[in-house]
């Protein structure tokens, strides 16, 4: 898709990928006059949409030497950038930047920076940033009310989440919907989900009209506490409101009915969707094929994946995941390895969950020595090892009789930076313990 870059009194410069604005780039550098602030952060405001935050901080410091002033706009894109490079330092370096030279921030600039806290789950200091805001006098908007909220219910800040909300309330800021189904998502996410309903009927009292993502939210956080019926409810009640239901919520109520064991709904609630003509994706799929597997119905989660295939959806690492585990449940670790090897056929990247998965089913099946050579192979290409993967490879060790093995283990995974947890620590003791070596034991322990 081409993108326009649009001149004042001129016709649209458009271009298609980013070395074709960078030779509109190099073109504007050497007209004389050098184009204004203003053309530049249009071009590379274009390039910030196609992600190329890097490529974006290096043209503005070229255009800071060709004499060319920044404004208040140029700086909110440099900071943005900086956010998005994982570089809030640099961030907050743009703004004090800002104030020496006397542009005045905008309520984008703190919003950029909010938001940037944020994200890296800094909520603190998002918080004391925006007081710092209102202290000197900036006026939030609305974006930076719904910055922090998301932030706070990201992080499950459940409380402050809901008392921020009453906060915009109470300096003249009616929260929307979106602000409102934030708050609605972390409490049930939380499973406060009688605060979640009382929210949701202060929402209808208002004239506030809920959207799909509202009944999202509310829909899986019944279904997480086993409440179908209830869910199936809001489920009409959508339907009267003429709310059209979405694949995302018919995946929750397939979600809930298979780990409920009621697989034979789900497919009736797939039926019923594609009635509607709404086609299963890849996550409905990949649903049924968790499920019949763990019910011990691995031929029938096969003719599921070749269903999937024939209706163009490729599967992905969740699928192959769960054929694997399916596998190993019934103890056919060759077709379980058959299946990894298909995987990386396809170029499909096994996960720490695949490793794990086929690490623990080796370990299961006592054939340590298949689920060591996929520990070195991970240790050498990653993913990262986890606890569990250690944890699961030192209790096999322990109980083939291979202590000292399991000792260098466990001495590696002190070296990696991997901080052993209680279920590892009971492993160790207990091998440890049964072999009468404590000495050992304490040694290992002195050394984390």
């Amino acid at each position: 898709m081409s993108m326009p870059v649009r001149g004042k009194g001129k016709r649209d410069h458009r271009f298609d990928n980013v070395d074709h604005a960078l030779s509109l780039f190099n073109k504007m550098i050497e007209k004389y006059p050098k184009p204004s602030i203003v053309e530049f952060n249009k071009l590379l405001g274009a390039i910030v949409k196609m992600k190329h935050y890097a490529i974006v901080v290096s043209k503005y410091r070229q255009i800071e030497l060709l004499g060319v002033s920044h404004n208040v706009y140029s700086m909110n894109i440099l900071i943005n950038c900086f956010c998005q490079l994982g570089r809030i330092d640099f961030g907050f370096s743009v703004l004090g930047k800002m104030l020496k030279l006397g542009v005045e921030p905008s309520a984008v600039t703190f919003s950029t920076l909010i938001n940037g806290l944020c994200n890296r789950s800094k909520i603190s200091e998002a918080f004391c940033m925006f007081d710092e805001m209102t202290e000197k006098g900036y006026q939030p908007n609305l974006i930076v009310y719904s910055t922090v909220l998301k932030g706070l219910s990201k992080t499950g800040n459940t409380d402050r989440a809901v008392r921020f909300l009453r906060l915009m309330e109470g300096r003249g800021y009616e929260p929307n919907i979106v602000a409102y189904s934030t708050v609605i998502d972390c409490l049930c996410k939380n499973g406060l989900l009688k605060e979640a309903l009382d929210l949701f009927s202060e929402v209808k009292v208002k004239g506030i009209r809920p959207n799909i993502i509202t009944y999202n939210c509310l829909i899986h956080g019944m279904c997480n506490l086993g409440q179908q019926e209830e869910a199936t409810r809001l489920l009409n009640e959508m339907v009267d409101n003429n709310i059209s239901i979405n694949i995302d919520t018919y995946n929750i109520l397939i979600d809930a009915l298979c780990k409920e064991g009621t697989i034979s709904k789900a497919v009736e609630t797939i039926d019923m969707m594609r009635k509607q003509g709404i086609e299963p994706n890849v996550v409905t799929y990949n649903t049924l094929v968790d499920a019949h597997c763990k019910d011990g119905m691995v031929f029938e989660a096969e003719d599921i994946i070749d269903a999937m295939i024939k209706r163009g959806i490729e599967p992905d690492v969740v699928t192959y995941n769960a054929l694997i585990n399916g596998h190993f449940l019934q103890n056919e670790m060759d077709k379980a390895r058959r299946v990894f090897n298909l995987m990386i056929e396809k170029r499909c990247e096994p996960d720490i969950v695949t490793y794990s998965t086929m690490i623990n089913g080796y370990c299961k099946g006592k054939r340590l020595d298949e689920a060591m050579e996929l520990f070195h192979e991970i240790s050498l290409k990653g993913p990262i090892p986890d606890t569990v993967t250690y944890s699961t490879l030192l209790q096999s060790m322990f109980q083939l009789g291979r202590v000292s093995t399991a000792c260098e283990l466990f001495r590696k995974m002190l070296a990696s930076g991997q901080v052993p947890d209680l279920v590892t620590c009971s492993i160790l003791l207990n091998g440890l313990g049964k072999t009468g070596d404590i000495e050992e034991a304490v040694k290992l322990f002195q050394a984390m």
